[in-house]
């Protein structure tokens, strides 16, 4: 059985086509720089492969079925293109979302066609220096000033914060002691006064998924870049959870199937002790557990695929997909790597990069606890 159609395998096929020829072969020159090149983006957008959902009068694929995202999460997954796709995957699956479904109608004039075409590339701003996954505590705030806001705080580990031209920003704009109804998002732009990126921070993994801290010094944001309305902020940033923590799920799952084939082609070809590694009884049942917790796993993250179309997925359910896929993706990336014995610590092997990226996956979107503790109110409920 199979979620998808037609329609997206021909898209599989057109995407896998494009990212062997135009992103492929720039990877490691991206990793090691520490940055996607921005030209990927336009690429991408000439190709349709980014803004699918953003409507057609605005130069989008004007296609609202996350099965097109799953499907690019897969294929860049298999073909290990690294951090930088990744990023390219928040902007689709992660920050457009809210730019369709909050913007003003000017907004969407001023923005979607950017956004679809590569050419403004997005970011969100929650993370800073002393808040992790307590949203709500959040220092950084907005001041309104005639017809501006004036922005005042820092964030940390943006992806996308070197590269991006608009960047949502959650900050308090009301009574500090309502946590939640204070909350605003503001869309920040390139080149606004006060507006500072900081280092692109080094990481372990994902290296060309540019990650940085942003600094706002008295930036002054014009009352017509507030996305939706004052003080729905963390409303509005619960939204769009389900499908953040979907995405990093089905990736997840994916980059260890991907994992799962490289290491099957290794150990048919490497020998020990004069055998094939795949003859030896322990790598059999690694691959056998590995296999079978996957092909579990994989209906389970299809169903809350079909669900998310059809808007019905659970916060409890998509907190399920994240947790799982993304410790999925770790211990067989992990496993995997062991089969490869020495040269699985060697970068020139796949499996090398896709251990190291893997590990972030369960702290961002939510860490492997808090989804533990949402889907606990679930089951006690």
């Amino acid at each position: 059985m199979t979620i998808y159609e037609s329609d997206h395998e021909l898209f599989r096929d057109s995407f896998r086509a494009f990212a062997q020829q135009e992103l492929s072969p720039h990877v490691a020159e991206w990793e090691r720089a520490g940055i996607m090149d921005r030209s990927a983006y336009l690429e991408a957008g000439k190709h349709g492969f980014i803004g699918m959902a953003v409507p057609e009068e605005f130069g989008g694929g004007g296609v609202r079925d996350f099965r097109f995202n799953a499907v690019l999460n897969e294929e860049v997954a298999r073909l290990n293109l690294g951090g930088g796709a990744l990023g390219m995957m928040l902007h689709n699956d992660i920050t457009t979302p809210y730019f369709i479904e909050y913007c003003t109608d000017e907004q969407r004039q001023r923005w979607l066609p950017g956004i679809a075409s590569g050419e403004l590339i997005t970011a969100i701003a929650m993370t800073e220096p002393g808040t992790g996954s307590d949203l709500q505590s959040i220092a950084t705030t907005a001041v309104r000033d005639g017809d501006e806001w004036v922005v005042n705080g820092a964030k940390t580990f943006i992806t996308n914060g070197i590269n991006s031209d608009l960047v949502i920003v959650a900050c308090k704009t009301g009574d500090a002691a309502d946590s939640a109804g204070s909350m605003s998002l503001l869309v920040v732009e390139r080149g606004m006064p006060g507006f500072e990126r900081g280092r692109n921070l080094d990481k372990i993994g994902q290296h060309s998924a540019d990650t940085s801290e942003l600094f706002f010094d008295d930036v002054r944001v014009p009352a017509t870049n507030v996305l939706g309305e004052i003080g729905r902020g963390f409303e509005y940033l619960s939204f769009n959870l389900a499908q953040e923590r979907l995405s990093i799920g089905l990736y997840g799952v994916a980059a260890a199937r991907a994992a799962l084939e490289w290491t099957i082609e290794y150990v048919k070809e490497r020998t020990a002790f004069g055998k094939p590694i795949s003859s030896f009884q322990n790598t059999k049942f690694v691959l056998a557990e590995i296999a079978t917790e996957l092909d579990v796993t994989q209906p389970f993250i299809d169903q809350c695929v079909v669900r998310l179309n059809a808007r019905e997925l659970s916060p409890a359910d998509a907190a399920k997909a994240k947790l799982w896929g993304s410790e999925v993706q770790n211990r067989t990336t992990d496993r995997c790597l062991q089969l490869f014995g020495g040269y699985g610590y060697m970068t020139e092997y796949p499996i090398a990069s896709a251990y190291v990226d893997a590990r972030i996956t369960s702290i961002y979107g939510g860490t492997s606890e808090i989804m533990k503790t949402i889907i606990s109110k679930d089951v006690l409920a």
